[in-house]
């Protein structure tokens, strides 16, 4: 599997694949085809203009496409991404809202880097942004890296965080989902112990492996079941020659998506063949509920094979995290020494990807810090999606993390916004992951 031959033949499939549904789309809607009144024609353009968009999303990055916000006086303020900060593998991004002064209220948002783009989190951004000041971690696609940019695993990651923080300063509320948790905590407490000055203010950790073995999962079960030179066999390519970087060794965003899609296959099948139906139909639209799903889910990104290899030999397998004994160019890093940033736990009840009980055992790491300044949260009915994005954490979890870092601020508490925030439609398909949100 390590050749470009390997990484060139998906390409060519995926290739083929939107070739052929562009090609039915365009030869059903010959005019001489109108005469012939079979529901056949219909429906192989249906096929087409599903298969043509679903294969091209593939190799697309997604927009923010973040809608303007009203102000006190219900205008319209515009919202644009801006870089903060540039770097190689990811950049930091801040929304700037144009007209409004700054917030109270300054929160950074680790985005997962786990097979999809960081506009994964487009309605947590939506859904904070009345209330705050939000920056987000812009991860790159690594086949877009030369590799001349050099390596990037779980330490570099680390680093690059530390970096962020340290440029955003200290009135900072940070809030890292899901992958990045254990890593966040990681770069909070190197600042605790390097640059006390620096270490941000709060930090929430939603649904992060912090320690996979206090619950198993599906997940877990296969870290340990496979072998490094197993995943390395199997899992990792070189980037092709269509790509700036060519030659880097990578985990695939398509070999990952075939594994998100294999997980609920079924449920996929049938969301699709009830799209080509409703195509055939003339009842869907570009922007409906499928497309506004599937355009982002599909949008995969490749990852180093450094990062991939060092997360599950050194998060799930070493439990390097778990056990305190996490290494950071060559320092090891102590949890012990963060003794003035507050530390939130989220988790969902239903979540089969980090179990309840995986995130929480961040809260045993921090011992030199003040149990008053410890807080967890378990949202009973929510899965994976939903402690991030979906109705659970509209209605309950994003209340209760604004009133957590609200708590632990300095000075005069912001007032929480009354008028309603944008709420997002998420269809009920499965997440990034290969599950249904709740």
């Amino acid at each position: 599997m390590r050749y470009m031959v390997a990484y060139d033949l998906m390409e060519a499939a995926r290739n083929t694949n939107a070739w052929l549904g562009a090609t039915a789309r365009t030869m059903a809607g010959y005019p001489a085809f109108s005469l012939i009144p079979n529901p056949a024609i219909s429906m192989m353009a249906a096929w087409g203009e599903v298969t043509e968009r679903s294969f091209d999303r593939m190799i697309v990055k997604p927009d923010w496409n973040i809608l303007p916000i009203a102000d006190e006086n219900g205008r319209d303020m515009i919202v644009t991404p801006e870089t903060v900060v540039e770097k190689p593998f990811g950049d930091l991004v801040r929304f700037n809202v144009q007209g409004r002064p700054p917030q109270a209220r300054r929160i950074l948002l680790v985005a997962p880097m786990s097979g999809h783009y960081a506009t994964l989190l487009r309605s947590t951004v939506v859904s904070l942004l009345p209330d705050a000041d939000v920056f987000v971690t812009d991860w790159h696609n690594a086949r877009d890296i030369p590799v001349s940019a050099g390596k990037f695993d779980i330490e570099d990651y680390t680093l690059y965080l530390t970096d962020f923080m340290r440029k955003l300063g200290p009135d900072l509320n940070v809030i890292a989902i899901c992958q990045p948790a254990p890593l966040t905590l990681a770069a909070t407490a190197l600042l605790a112990e390097q640059e006390p000055e620096a270490q941000p203010r709060t930090l929430t950790l939603i649904g992060g492996p912090i320690d996979p073995d206090a619950a198993a999962t599906d997940v877990t079960d296969f870290g340990r079941r496979v072998t490094m030179g197993q995943l390395e066999q199997s899992m990792i390519q070189r980037v092709g020659f269509k790509y700036e970087g060519a030659g880097r060794m990578v985990y695939p965003g398509l070999l990952q998506l075939a594994s998100f899609v294999s997980m609920n296959a079924e449920t996929h099948s049938r969301a699709f063949w009830s799209q080509m139906l409703r195509v055939a139909e003339g009842t869907a639209s570009d922007h409906d509920k499928h497309n506004k799903f599937y355009d982002e889910y599909l949008a995969v990104m490749d990852m180093t094979a450094e990062f991939y290899l060092s997360t599950v030999e050194r998060i799930f397998k070493g439990l390097e995290i778990a056990k305190n004994e996490f290494v950071v160019d060559g320092h090891q890093v102590d949890f012990g020494k963060i003794t003035n940033v507050a530390v939130k736990t989220v988790e969902g009840g239903k979540d089969d990807i980090s179990a309840p009980g995986q995130c929480v055992a961040a809260l045993a790491l921090l011992t030199g810090l003040p149990d008053e300044k410890k807080a967890s949260y378990i949202e009973p009915e929510a899965g994976h999606y939903g402690i991030f994005a979906g109705g659970s954490w509209r209605r309950n979890i994003r209340p209760l993390v604004l009133d957590f870092i609200d708590a632990n601020s300095e000075g005069p508490k912001p007032r929480r916004k009354t008028r309603k925030t944008p709420t997002p439609v998420h269809l009920a398909q499965p997440d990034e992951t290969g599950h249904l949100p709740v």
